[in-house]
C-alpha cells in the first residue's frame, strides 16, 4: 500500500484515497497490536516499514523534496485518524513532518533542503525538534543552550530535555542562543546537528507517565562543533521565529490527535454502554449514562469543527497564532475531559490496564503539556485579543 501523487497540490480526489488508506492502516493495522506496543514500549518494525513505504514519513514535506505536500488543512483529516490509535504511531513521524521538518521547509536554505527533506520525507532520516530545556519549555526566550562562533564553525554548548525521537534521531534541529536579545532581534538561533557528531550524547529514554513507544530523552551538546552551513537560513536570528511558526502550526496539529484520542474514547464509551449490563439492564439505557455519552459527544463534534476551521486559517493565512492557541487549549482539555468520562463509563473495568480507555485516559494527559502548555496558550491568545482591540 504506497501513498503517492503527481501533482504540486494534492487534489480532493487524491487525498480522500490517502485518507482511506490511512483509516485502513491505522484501524485494521495498528489498533489490534496496540497492547504489544504498550508492552514493548516499541513501534513493530513492521509498522514502522509500512508507514515509510506509504509516506507517512514525509506527508506534509513539499513534493519537490519527495513528500505528499499535504497542507494543514488535509494534514489535521490525517492526525484526526493518528489520533484514533495509540499516539506513539504519530509521534514515530511526527517530527519530520512537524516541529522540525517545517523548520527546514520554511527557514532552510536551498542547500539544506537538498541536504536534508528527502531523507527527512522517506523516513531515513529521522528528525527530532530540540528546544526545550530544564529552565525553558513553553517560552523558548529562556534558551541557556549557548552557540559560539569559532572561526567558520560554531561550537554548541547545553542540554535539552524531553526531547522526542532523540533515541532514534539522526538529525538534531537544534536552537541555541548566540547572544543576549538584543535591538537586533532575539539572539536565538537554529542549527542542523548530525546526531553523530562529536559532543552529541543522547540520554536515556525516559520513563514517561503513558505513551508508551513514543520515546524522549534528555540530549546533552558537550562542545559540538558543526560549520557555518548548519546554521538554519544562515541567519543567526532566524531561530525564535522558526520555533514560533513551527509550535503554532504544530498546535492545530496536536488539536487534531486530540480529537481523534477523544472520538476513540467516546466510540469504546458507547460500545461499552450498549452492552455491559447492571442488575440485567444495559448501562447504557441509564440516564445519566446518556448525560455522559452526550457530553462527550458534544466535545468531540466541537472539536472537530474548531481544528478544521482553525487549519482553513493558516492555509489562508488568516489567522496563524490565536487560532492554532484556541484550537489546542479547547481540544486537548476537552480530550482529557471525554477520556475521564470515557473511565467513568466503564467504572472499574476502566481503571484495568489492557482497556483502551484506561491507556486513553494516560495519554492525553500530555497533550496539555506539550507545544506550549494549556497556560501558555491562554497567554497568547488573550494578548493576542488586546494587542488586536489596541492597534484599531
Amino acid at each position: 500500500m504506497t501513498l503517492s501523487t503527481q501533482a504540486a497540490e494534492v487534489d480532493d480526489d487524491d487525498f480522500r484515497e490517502i485518507l482511506t488508506q490511512t483509516r485502513a492502516f491505522v484501524r485494521n493495522v495498528v489498533v489490534p497490536r496496540e497492547q504489544e506496543i504498550a508492552e514493548t514500549n516499541a513501534i513493530p518494525d513492521d509498522i514502522r516499514r509500512a508507514a515509510k513505504d506509504m509516506g507517512l514519513f514525509g506527508y506534509a514535506i513539499p513534493q519537490q523534496w519527495g513528500g505528499l505536500g499535504l497542507n494543514l488543512a488535509q494534514d489535521v483529516e490525517l492526525a484526526m485518524e493518528f489520533g484514533y490509535t495509540t499516539l506513539a504511531l504519530r509521534s514515530m513521524f511526527g517530527t519530520n513532518n512537524g516541529i522540525a521538518g517545517q523548520v527546514l521547509v520554511n527557514f532552510g536554505t536551498d542547500e539544506q533542503k537538498q541536504q536534508w527533506l528527502e531523507g527527512i520525507a522517506s523516513g531515513e532520516v529521522v528528525a527530532s525538534f530540540a528546544l526545550t530545556e530544564p529552565g525553558a519549555g513553553s517560552n523558548p526566550s529562556g534558551l541557556r543552550t549557548k552557540a559560539v562562533r569559532d572561526g567558520d564553525d560554531w561550537v554548541i554548548t547545553g542540554e535539552k530535555r524531553f526531547i522526542t525521537n532523540a533515541p532514534l534521531a539522526d538529525l538534531f534541529v537544534v536552537f541555541a542562543r548566540t547572544r543576549p536579545a538584543d535591538d537586533r532581534g532575539p539572539g536565538i538561533a537554529v542549527f542542523l546537528v548530525p546526531a553523530g557528531t562529536d559532543g552529541v550524547e543522547v540520554g536515556s529514554k525516559d520513563a514517561k507517565m503513558g505513551q508508551e513507544g513514543a520515546w524522549t530523552s534528555d540530549v546533552h551538546f558537550d562542545g559540538v562543533r558543526v560549520p557555518a552551513s548548519a546554521l538554519v537560513g544562515g541567519n543567526e536570528d532566524v531561530g525564535y521565529k522558526a520555533a514560533m511558526v513551527s509550535l503554532a502550526r504544530g498546535r492545530v496539529h496536536i488539536a487534531a490527535l486530540s480529537v481523534g484520542q477523544a472520538q476513540r474514547a467516546l466510540d469504546e464509551s458507547v460500545a461499552y454502554a450498549a452492552t455491559a449490563t447492571q442488575g440485567g439492564t444495559p448501562i447504557g439505557d441509564f440516564q445519566l449514562v446518556q448525560a455522559m455519552l452526550a457530553d462527550q459527544q458534544t466535545g468531540v463534534m466541537a472539536g472537530r469543527a474548531l481544528v478544521r476551521d482553525a487549519a482553513r486559517a493558516w492555509v489562508d493565512e488568516t489567522d496563524r497564532r490565536i487560532a492554532p492557541s484556541v484550537a489546542k487549549l479547547y481540544c486537548t482539555e476537552m480530550a482529557g475531559k471525554v477520556a475521564d468520562l470515557a473511565v467513568q463509563i466503564h467504572g472499574g473495568t476502566g481503571y484495568m490496564r489492557e482497556v483502551p480507555v484506561e491507556r486513553i485516559y494516560r495519554d492525553v494527559r500530555l497533550l496539555r503539556l506539550y507545544e506550549g502548555t494549556s497556560e501558555i496558550q491562554r497567554l497568547i491568545i488573550g494578548g493576542g485579543l488586546v494587542k488586536q482591540a489596541q492597534r484599531g
